[in-house]
């Protein structure tokens, strides 16, 4: 009970750190474009960010797969930009199936990236255990909840603005998505001059 307590907080607090922004910038870009109405595609793709990077995370402590840490690092904010740039470009688009599909992908493969990001440290936390996969499934489960409280902040501050403050949907996608890329920009001009 003890690990199941002390891995799952692990993976709360790594989505919820504020010095590692970088993942909640991506659930911003990735959940903006939803409504509480579409609450079932929103569950689908934060549970698909969390296989991706819970896959990624057993392929590196199994040591299956080895990454530099340099190209994550400038990989983790193009995966944001490319989120959000692609946010701004869909406000045109009338097929909302295309950004959905588009978006369970996104989840899906960027949560692989992501988590090869925190694969290190994942590693220096289990040591040398041989029981990996119990550790990595409760420090999923804690990713899962913190997905769930910043989307649901997300969708949360969506609602207010939208409704309250009388935003189009549009002018919320576009204004939030160039706000993320505004912030990922020099994240992404460090990486590349390492």
């Amino acid at each position: 009970m003890d690990n199941l307590i002390f891995f799952s907080r692990e993976g709360l607090f790594h989505v919820l750190d504020w010095n590692a922004y970088d993942h909640i910038l991506f659930l911003i870009a990735l959940a903006v474009v939803y409504e509480f109405r579409n609450w079932k595609k929103v569950i689908w793709l934060i549970s698909l960010f969390t296989i991706g990077h819970t896959l990624s995370l057993i392929l590196a402590a199994y040591k299956i797969v080895s990454v530099d840490t340099k190209w994550i690092e400038f990989l983790i904010p193009v995966t944001i930009i490319i989120t959000a740039i692609f946010n701004i470009f869909y406000v045109r688009k009338t097929t909302k199936q295309l950004k959905t599909n588009t978006n369970l992908i996104f989840a899906l493969f960027f949560g692989l990236i992501h988590g090869l990001g925190f694969s290190s440290y994942f590693k220096i936390l289990i040591g040398k255990s041989e029981s990996k996969l119990i550790p990595l499934l409760e420090f999923a489960l804690g990713v899962e909840l913190a997905q769930i409280i910043i989307v649901l902040i997300i969708l949360i501050l969506g609602f207010i603005f939208q409704t309250i403050f009388r935003f189009s949907k549009r002018d919320w996608i576009v204004i939030i998505s160039s706000i993320v890329i505004g912030i990922v920009l020099p994240i992404l001009k460090a990486a590349i001059f390492w």
